[in-house]
């Protein structure tokens, strides 16, 4: 609303500005009338109130009546106006055609005006100046303003958009964080509960035990049962939306994992030894296969043998491991997501995960893993880039808002030229026929030697034409200059005076 109230204003103020030029100079003091002050003043109204909705209309309508004042469209009355519409033209209205195909149609306008009143072009030429100077420098000034404008709005709305982008990027760190620490409790903690529920399952049905440690090794295996249980609930909770695959390292080798499992009472065999090291995602990727391989066997066939098999040629590494039934104790829950981030992780380094039932009744899963990590995924592209694109969108419509109208002019410049010098050929007597000329000759004999038409008037401070004549034609005597001139004064039709004027 107060917005509105503003454009408002600021109409009415552009109102009152442009009819002062008016009532100074279309009064009956200065040559005019008073209906053509109010024609004047109801008309600039008009075009006020329906500039923001039409920005080309109130440019034609008062080029329309500049025009019917001069052909020449330069009027005290009317120039301010129509620089302040060529300019708002220029700023409000969002395309180019409708104000170029206007002045187009206001320079045909004053071709055909001066042709059929029969003025001469140099008329029109004044036409063509006033529009350029008065209409199409400030349309051109107001493109400029409109195109920084939206220059200005598009840089508010990318560093808008960065804000935004940089939230996203803190939620996404944030789901990130809670699949790290995810991961880092599968991988772990999930792990070495594994192994201390099939240590107590072995002291379980240990013989050499009494019922009470036996109890309590049972207890203790069911604590790590249930442990394991919450353990997959939480895991659960930090996985929540959240789709990534943890990247934490688990800072041991393949051999020291193994040791570790086999000391924890899984028969574990690793072959060959040492395993290969791969750098960055494969390696990572290969320790957690093996790593989630001894999990399963631990979790779901306690007892079992198990055996890791790693075999590598010059571009990739397969890792194999196969677990058998189970067969003490009772098997571990499944929390079902481990296999899921398994894949995701071999996905990323640029291999391939198979698992599945073996014919006994075990379990295997394999990995087949590349030597060079994969080349990084292309960025994608910045805000940077963005307003980059922006800035030469906004400088080629800026350069189609300038480049266009001064083609023309530089378009009208050679038209002039071209017409002045055909003018200047048209009027062109040639030394030769000036000196056959005698006085008293009539003018239907010199009409053979003499030009199409004469100039259309002396040139400056020429000297006086003798007295007694009738009429006085001038005619140029070189093509390259203005002056001299040849002047020819008749009498009655006759030649009474011939001169070469300076």
């Amino acid at each position: 609303m107060r917005e509105r109230a503003r454009e408002h204003l600021f109409d009415l103020g552009l109102w009152l500005l442009l009819c002062v030029p008016v009532l100074l100079k279309s009064d009956p003091n200065d040559g005019g009338s008073w209906p053509e002050v109010v024609v004047g003043v109801a008309l600039l109204g008009g075009c006020a109130a329906a500039a923001r909705r039409w920005p080309p209309v109130p440019v034609a309508v008062v080029v329309a009546v500049s025009l019917s004042s001069t052909l020449e469209l330069f009027t005290a009355s009317y120039s301010l106006a129509l620089i302040a519409f060529g300019y708002l033209a220029g700023r409000r209205e969002e395309r180019t055609r409708a104000a170029l195909w206007l002045f187009g149609a206001v320079a045909a306008a004053g071709l055909l005006l001066t042709t059929v009143t029969g003025t001469s072009l140099g008329q029109w030429f004044t036409l063509l100046l006033t529009l350029a100077l008065a209409v199409v420098a400030p349309w051109l000034i107001g493109r400029y303003v409109r195109q920084y404008d939206r220059l200005v709005r598009s840089g508010w709305q990318l560093a808008d958009r960065m804000e935004r982008e940089q939230a996203a990027v803190a939620d996404r760190e944030r789901l990130r964080e809670r699949s790290r620490i995810a991961g880092d409790m599968h991988d772990s903690l999930g792990h070495d509960l594994a192994l201390i529920a099939v240590r107590a399952g072995a002291l379980e049905v240990d013989p050499g035990l009494g019922p009470t440690q036996q109890h309590a090794a049972g207890e203790l295996r069911r604590a790590a049962a249930d442990a394991t249980a919450r353990l997959r609930d939480i895991i659960g909770v930090l996985r929540e939306d959240d789709a990534g695959a943890p990247t934490t390292p688990s800072g041991e080798t393949v051999e020291e994992l193994a040791a570790r499992a086999r000391a924890s009472g899984l028969d574990v065999t690793l072959a060959p030894a040492p395993v290969p090291t791969l750098p960055g995602m494969s390696g990572l990727a290969l320790h957690r296969v093996v790593q989630e391989g001894l999990t399963n066997a631990a979790k779901h066939a306690p007892g079992a043998a198990v055996s890791v098999e790693v075999a590598q040629d010059a571009a990739e590494v397969r890792v194999r491991v196969v677990s058998g039934p189970g067969t003490a104790g009772v098997p571990g829950p499944s929390g079902g997501t481990g296999l899921v981030g398994l894949d995701e992780r071999v996905r990323l380094a640029g291999g391939a995960l198979a698992h599945g039932v073996t014919g006994d009744g075990g379990f295997r899963l394999e990995a087949v893993l590349p030597r060079n990590p994969p080349a990084p995924l292309p960025a994608a592209p910045t805000s940077a880039r963005e307003l980059d694109r922006a800035r030469r969108e906004v400088r080629k419509g800026l350069a189609r808002a300038i480049w266009i109208p001064l083609a023309l002019l530089v378009a009208l410049g050679v038209l002039m030229a071209g017409v002045a010098l055909w003018t200047q050929h048209q009027s062109y007597l040639e030394p030769e026929d000036y000196a056959r000329m005698r006085i008293g000759q009539s003018l239907p004999e010199l009409s053979e030697d003499l030009p199409d038409r004469p100039l259309d008037g002396p040139p400056q401070r020429a000297p006086a034409e003798p007295s007694g004549v009738d009429e006085c034609r001038y005619y140029r005597s070189t093509m390259l200059a203005a002056i001299p001139v040849y002047r020819l004064c008749f009498t009655g039709g006759h030649l009474a005076d011939r001169a070469e004027v300076p």
